[in-house]
């Protein structure tokens, strides 16, 4: 699903003219985007949480050149779904079967 598909069901569900609905989609990205990108961590109840997840220092190999090389601490968004979310998945998945 891409995320004009996303928009047009948005769109249907809510009877919002598709580009007012587009507007408040990238309004939503660049909100989480900007927080996240600062340290802060978003909740949304019932749904999920947005933040920064940390990577260690570790060793990487280039496998082509046979060579070792470092790759540094750094930090990675992430998305953690609600135990809610998990468990639409989970019960909607087992209907699939």
């Amino acid at each position: 699903m891409t995320k004009q598909d996303v928009l047009r069901r948005v769109s249907k569900q809510t009877g919002i003219d598709p580009q007012i609905s587009l507007s408040i989609m990238e309004s939503f990205f660049e909100v989480v985007k900007g927080a996240v990108s600062e340290g802060e961590t978003i909740y949304i109840r019932r749904f999920g949480s947005f933040g920064l997840k940390q990577r260690a220092r570790k060793i990487g190999r280039n496998i082509s050149a046979n060579t070792a090389l470092v790759i540094e601490a750094h930090s990675i968004p992430g998305f953690k779904p609600s135990a809610e979310f998990i468990n639409q998945v989970r019960s909607s998945k087992a209907d699939r079967k």
